[in-house]
């Protein structure tokens, strides 16, 4: 990887005296279900302050169709929901990690319900559970059929607005991690953020807990927003963190497929409820591939499809949803998006093909997010704690949300963490030899379509090294007219750290020679046991710390 991608600390140059100064106990970066939920806990404590780069209307988890998975019937069990987790993990889960987060998962969900998450019931009032791909059991809980993400995002932010301790800045971007020095270990004592009114600010905590989402616009077909632009990822590694499993991007196999449309996405619940995938012929494929048919792992649908695009020739498969009974009750949302294109999944074929929709990879965490860097904690989708291992599981996520946010806030608000107590306001003088963007010089819109079109075609559903190769050496041209600048807009900003974190993508893709999970390889088929470990890079180091796959306790000291 070019060294210029090592080389920059901080994004831009700064005085913290001359900037505004904002205090607070705890700083949470991220307003969906993990960060929403550290707030909850974290207000217990002391003061708290949330970043959102969005509307919250914009966050991964506000456009969540799938549910959360839990145990909350008595037909269900631990053990199952667990094996269900590891199997479709590849290997990859922290073991004792799984066990807590599902073991954690019902009382989670039974005191969200107790905060008023709305969740779909059956005439007796009785909890429905459905089916999502790779669930032995019923356990996947939904609100309003297709907006489950919504739900959760309304309930939580009802919470946060109703706890006097907790001030929600909207709008406000992250450009880095404070930190007292550059140097390994120094710890975070918070951010260094933008706002479109109020310009340049520095937030000074005691905890910083990073809570940013995924990358998934790093991609050219995606079902993420507009604002996962991997800045948090981007921010922890260039103040010390490590990013672990970065190779690790899932793609969702069913996301609405029509030219100059967005990619919407069409749940795995729909799968679940009997959908059928058809092939240019009108012939059903999927038990060609796997047993399981529709309901096998994500990463295995994804392939299947691209497979037989491949073999047959034209851009997409059919989703056959017509015998769904009553779908627009069922799925309003999904049969509101489809409306917009004048297609009625009652009667007619549904286009799909798969899209970058999970960062399975992330800042190396425990369960409770501790990262190994003092100060700074990570949770949801930002952090890699082990629980997805190569391949998330549908509808944990939402889960894991819960569990570690509740976690992860519980930490900062009863300063149990040794982690704690280091956010004193300090100077910091960051002075740059790099020239400002000239306006008019960088095509931005350039850069990042040629950005995510390259990582589509090399760094995508299926791998290879000579790809791979191409990628990297394309990321390197960029970084040499992209990364040599200082811009003073989001925009700039965002640019840099997806060519960064692309990266670190390609990186890890091309150092992990094996097929597993969601990461395959046209070169290298095989899953090997010597690549059942966990590759983590940070900062100014070529070659990755690799630390195997472990139990609960022994994944705390390898953090």
């Amino acid at each position: 990887m070019n060294s210029l991608f090592d080389e920059r600390r901080y994004l831009i140059p700064f005085r913290s005296t001359l900037l505004p100064q904002i205090f607070t106990d705890t700083l949470v970066i991220g307003a969906g279900v993990a960060g929403m939920r550290v707030a909850v806990a974290a207000a217990d404590g002391g003061d708290v302050i949330v970043l959102s780069k969005s509307e919250l209307s914009q966050t991964n988890t506000a456009w969540a169709q799938g549910g959360i998975a839990a145990v909350m019937d008595e037909a269900d069990s631990v053990d199952g929901h667990v094996a269900d987790t590891l199997e479709a993990g590849a290997g990859l889960c922290d073991v004792e990690v799984v066990r807590d987060i599902v073991t954690d998962g019902s009382d989670r969900l039974a005191e969200m319900i107790r905060w008023g998450l709305m969740l779909d019931r059956d005439a007796d009032g009785q909890l429905i559970a459905g089916q999502e791909g790779a669930h032995g059991v019923r356990r996947i809980y939904h609100a309003r059929g297709d907006q489950t993400g919504a739900e959760v995002q309304r309930c939580l932010t009802e919470c946060v607005r109703n706890n006097d301790r907790i001030r929600l800045f909207g709008g406000c971007f992250l450009l880095d991690l404070i930190t007292p020095a550059d140097e390994p270990g120094a710890p975070v004592l918070g951010a260094v953020t933008h706002h479109p009114k109020f310009g340049l600010q520095m937030i000074w905590a005691r905890t910083t807990i990073l809570a940013s989402g995924g990358a998934g616009v790093l991609y050219r077909e995606t079902t993420n927003p507009s604002a996962a632009t991997a800045d948090g990822f981007a921010a922890a590694y260039r103040a010390g963190a490590t990013i672990t499993d970065a190779a690790f991007v899932q793609f969702h196999p069913t996301a609405l497929y029509l030219p100059g449309a967005a990619r919407e996405l069409i749940s795995e619940a729909v799968r679940g409820e009997g959908a059928k995938l058809l092939d240019a012929n009108g012939r059903r494929f999927m038990h060609d591939y796997d047993q399981r048919g529709e309901l096998a792992p994500r990463d295995i649908v994804s392939r299947a499809i691209v497979s037989q695009i491949a073999t047959q020739g034209g851009q997409h498969v059919w989703l056959d949803c017509r015998d769904i009974h009553d779908f627009s009750s069922r799925f309003p949302g999904i049969s509101k998006a489809l409306s917009r294109f004048a297609i009625d999944p009652q009667t007619e074929l549904v286009p799909v093909h798969p899209a970058a929709h999970y960062t399975i990879g992330g800042v190396r965490a425990d369960a409770a997010g501790r990262t190994g860097v003092p100060g700074l904690l990570a949770v949801g989708e930002a952090a890699c704690t082990g629980l997805h291992g190569a391949n998330r599981l549908a509808s944990n996520s939402l889960l894991e949300g819960l569990v570690c946010g509740a976690a992860a806030g519980e930490l900062a608000a009863e300063g149990r963490d040794a982690q704690v107590g280091q956010g004193e306001p300090r100077p910091i003088k960051v002075v740059s030899d790099l020239r400002q963007a000239d306006s008019g010089e960088l095509d931005l819109s350039d850069v990042w379509s040629s950005l995510r079109s390259a990582m589509w075609r090399n760094v995508g559903i299926v791998r290879a090294g000579s790809r791979l190769a191409d990628a990297s050496e394309m990321l390197d041209f960029w970084a040499r007219y992209t990364l040599d600048k200082i811009f003073d807009g989001p925009e700039g900003w965002e640019t840099q750290n997806l060519l960064l974190v692309g990266a670190l993508v390609t990186r890890s893709a091309d150092w992990r020679k094996e097929s597993r999970g969601c990461h395959a390889r046209t070169d290298f088929t095989e899953t090997l046991e010597s690549f059942e470990v966990h590759d983590g890079w940070r900062r100014g180091e070529s070659e990755p710390s690799i630390t195997p796959v472990t139990s609960g306790s022994e994944a705390e000291a390898n953090v």
